[in-house]
């Protein structure tokens, strides 16, 4: 937050012409500028709601997209979507009020196929802005069709280089990465909350049988061991405990209402089809294991771990126990392993030291680590199977790799401390470079023949340098749980909406049109459209301009084959020449809409250009504000 007071009128200064809608509108712009939502909001009112004599109308779509922006800010969506409707009402044509429409309606549950209609049509009306690409891009993330999303942003790009948005997101394409509630489909016509409630049902039951399958089978092991003549109890005991998941099964059953979307869902969600699967799969081993018990009686009598490793009841015993642990050590490598991490920091770095970009970059750091860890430890791992140490060279490439990542991920830093302000990350890093030269040290001692105590010595620091790696990583993760703070794994990645230090395009003013060229629209009678099709530019002769709105919006009267060109492509231009002064002419290039209703095509002017026929004199053409330039 800034330093302004919303209450002090002083903070923005009041416009100079109290009944000036546009005044009040830049007010408005200025105050959001400085995070003052509820300051801007009114400024916007008393644009939209003054006296339609001091020439309110003037603005009204204006401030109607300005007040939108402000309620988004202040968390109150459903009357941001009404303001940008009512924004598109007045103003059809108005690519900034389509775009403003579908960034409110994003945040609408269940509305996310109307947002990517309006996200369409910004685009169609104003390719040459990057805003609507952005948003396209938006949208398909939230969806994960990467492709789709990163040639988006990639059409942004080429317009604004530096548009901090497009760069972030851009990487989190290449990180393929998934939101929070990627079970759930945008485009479903359901609240996310519901099929939300049916993803927790469906994770409490997976977590509370599995649990309880692990500690009743510890506990009928426990008591073979200490009695192996309890065998039938045992079983017994272990066999009452289906009965209680059974009773958790139909409990939970009960709270997932939407089981037309439960396939869906586990198909979008793999960790979630996973727990499931890994749950059924628990209650099936651990059946195995009851009906095994009386094989394995001995054996966990003894005590020998040996033994019990080699015992055939060791298999579905070690399902049940352990199946948590082996999911999320799976789970941590895979998503590790999952897209194209140094590609992502490249364009995190080139969003110039965002506070977003930053934070994704922590995160994408620690993908990195796990990365390296994980190739470290199949080396040393290969090394250990095949008895030779040699094996272990490659290990040697890791710091080269790790270096590569933080190089990239450099400029991303914004003048922090570390490649990406973390101390965790820098010690992890350490680490990591230092068991890759251990075990390169183990590899060279072997090969160059030098005394087995100097590879035993490499191979102990080596093993300590990767378990110590593991403790650093868990106790930030714990650390970070329990701060409610950023962690490194993949769910703290965040893409990036409205950041940046400026505003969205979608806020600001609309064309206006000055006197001469509203009276040169009006007077004309040989107004001329002009408009592109698939064979080249073409022109109609439209006949005259119905009227002039006070927004500037023209309503022609034209023939069909003029709504025809405008169905085809709206993008088109006006050109008309003032009856008063006739070396006086203004082009005004916008986008046509069809109104059945009034029986008009309504333009919404995005560019206007003035100018001279020339004479005696040179030929000039004039800017929009009447002023001749050479």
């Amino acid at each position: 937050m800034s330093g302004c007071d919303e209450r002090d009128p002083a903070a923005v200064p009041f416009p100079p012409e109290p009944g000036s809608a546009r005044e009040w509108c830049a007010v408005a712009v200025a105050r959001l500028g400085r995070d003052q939502p509820e300051a801007a909001l009114e400024a916007a009112r008393r644009a939209v709601e003054g006296d339609p004599r001091s020439g309110a109308e003037d603005a009204a779509e204006w401030g109607y997209r300005i007040a939108s922006l402000a309620f988004e800010r202040l968390g109150r969506d459903a009357e941001s979507v009404a303001a940008a409707e009512e924004a598109v009402r007045l103003a059809p044509g108005s690519w900034a009020a389509r775009l403003r429409l579908g960034t409110a309606l994003r945040r609408i549950p269940g509305r996310w196929k109307e947002a990517w209609a309006q996200a369409g049509r910004a685009v169609r009306y104003a390719p040459e802005e990057p805003g609507p690409h952005v948003l396209v891009g938006d949208l398909s993330l939230l969806r994960g069709e990467y492709r789709q999303a990163r040639n988006a942003y990639r059409q942004a790009l080429h317009r604004v280089d530096d548009h901090p948005g497009a760069r972030i997101n851009l990487g989190l394409t290449f990180l393929r990465w998934e939101r929070s509630r990627g079970h759930h489909d945008p485009a479903w016509p359901v609240d996310p909350r519901a099929t939300g409630r049916a993803r927790r049902a469906l994770e409490v039951w997976s977590r509370q049988v599995r649990v309880l399958l692990a500690a009743a089978l510890l506990a009928v092991a426990t008591a073979v061991a200490a009695g192996p003549s309890l065998v039938g109890e045992a079983r017994t005991g272990g066999g009452a405990v289906l009965a209680a998941v059974l009773a958790i099964t139909l409990r939970q059953a009960h709270r997932v209402r939407l089981w037309s979307y439960v396939p869906a869902m586990l198909v979008r969600d793999v960790w979630l089809a996973v727990g499931v699967s890994v749950t059924l799969v628990a209650v099936a081993t651990y059946v195995a294991a009851l009906a095994t018990l009386p094989g394995a009686a001995t054996t966990l009598a003894s005590g020998s771990p040996a033994e019990l490793a080699r015992s055939p009841w060791s298999v579905p015993a070690g399902l049940v126990l352990f199946n948590g642990a082996a999911v999320l050590v799976v789970r941590t490598l895979t998503e590790a392993w999952r897209g194209r991490p140094v590609r992502a920091l490249a364009e995190f770095a080139a969003a110039g030291g965002d506070r977003t970009a930053r934070r994704d970059t922590d995160v994408t750091l620690w993908l990195v680590a796990v990365r390296a860890w994980s190739a470290l430890a199949a080396v040393a791992g290969a090394a250990l199977i095949l008895s030779d140490s040699r094996w272990a060279l490659p290990a040697l490439a890791v710091p080269g790799a790790l270096r590569w990542a933080h190089d990239r991920a450099g400029r991303a830093s914004g003048g922090h401390r570390g490649p990406a302000g973390d101390r965790w990350l820098t010690g992890v890093t350490a680490l990591l470079v230092a068991a890759s030269l251990a075990l390169g040290a183990a590899a060279a001692v072997r090969a160059l023949e030098l005394p087995d105590r100097f590879d035993r010595w490499a191979w102990q620091a080596g093993i300590g340098a990767l378990v110590t790696v593991v403790a650093a990583y868990v106790i930030r993760s714990a650390r970070a749980w329990w701060r409610g703070a950023p962690g490194p794994w993949r769910g703290s990645l965040v893409m990036c909406e409205n950041c940046g230090r400026g505003l969205p395009g979608d806020v600001g003013p609309p064309v206006g049109l000055s006197g001469q060229v509203r009276q040169a629209l009006t007077g004309a009678r040989g107004v001329v459209l002009a408009y592109a099709d698939q064979t080249g530019p073409r022109a109609l002769a439209v006949g005259s301009v119905g009227s002039v709105g006070p927004g500037g919006e023209l309503r022609l009267i034209a023939a069909d084959d003029a709504w025809r060109a405008a169905e085809r492509d709206p993008r088109v231009a006006v050109f008309v020449s003032d009856p008063l002064d006739r070396r006086f002419w203004a082009e005004v290039r916008g986008i046509a809409i069809a109104d059945a209703e009034a029986d008009v095509l309504r333009v919404t002017p995005k560019h206007v250009v003035v100018g001279e026929y020339p004479g005696r004199h040179q030929g000039r053409v004039r800017p929009r504000d009447g002023r001749p330039s050479r």
